[in-house]
Formats: C-alpha cells, structure tokens, sequence
C-alpha cells in the first residue's frame, strides 16, 4: 500500500490523475534504427508505436493516432515524402520530424514544405532526437 496526497493505494494502481504518456510513431525500414529508437524513447516515458515502411506507417497512424512521428526519408517503396504527404491528408495537423542522412538538403526542403516541422541528422544524437520531439509536442 502506498500513501499519496492522503490517498491510500495499491502499489501497482496506476495514478489515474497522470497525464497518459504521448505516443510516437517511428517509421524506418532500418530493424536497428526502430530498436535503438524505441529504447531510447520508452525509456523517456514515450509510448511508442513503430512501422517498417510507408505504407504500414500510415495503417499504423490511422490506426494509434500518434502525438508525433518520427519518419525516415528514404525507405523501399513508398519513400518519406509520399507517407508524409498520406499522413498529412490523414490529419492535416500532424506533427512529423524527418529523419535523414547527411547529404539529403534538398529532400529536406521538400518535406518542410509538404509539412514536415523538424528533421533530424542520422547518426542521431540522442539529445537532438528528444528536443525534437519537445518541439513538435509543444506544437499541439
């Protein structure tokens, strides 16, 4: 049993005045980018969601209704910009940070102008990858 704010409980109860944790969607068709990502942010208090491709990504945005999205630009099939324009038709006020290597400006330019609010450099850092979802969240 523990005791809170004059509120006897048990241990285990959820608090039910905590605000639910914001869910982020990552889309990368990289297996090891998706892990490294997902711990990173499970471990920040996210709940996160996760797609290997465009097309799933969209099916799992529909499906979760995300807070935000972390999305890879280049990916088999259906490539960053085209998910980020699906999303978007989706719910126009997504928030969406790209994920690029190095080398890809222009693309880059092209996603900010299809709604994209942030982008982040591959290999990333964790610090940067945090404060762009603090940005995009702050957004709402």
């Amino acid at each position: 049993m523990l005791r809170l704010n004059g509120k006897t409980r048990q241990a285990s109860e959820p608090d039910a005045e905590a605000p639910p944790a914001p869910r982020i969607l990552v889309v990368d068709d990289s297996a090891f980018t998706r892990y490294n990502l997902k711990a990173m942010l499970s471990s920040n208090g996210y709940d996160v969601v996760d797609a290997p491709d465009g097309e799933t990504a969209v099916g799992v945005y529909a499906a979760s209704q995300p807070d935000a999205v972390l999305l890879d630009i280049t990916m088999p099939g259906m490539d960053g910009l085209d998910t980020l324009r699906s999303i978007r038709q989706l719910n126009p006020q997504a928030r969406v940070a790209m994920v690029t290597g190095l080398g890809q400006q222009t693309i880059v330019l092209e996603a900010i102008k299809s709604g994209a609010a942030d982008f982040i450099v591959k290999p990333f850092q964790p610090d940067r990858v945090l404060a762009a979802l603090q940005k995009l969240l702050a957004a709402k």
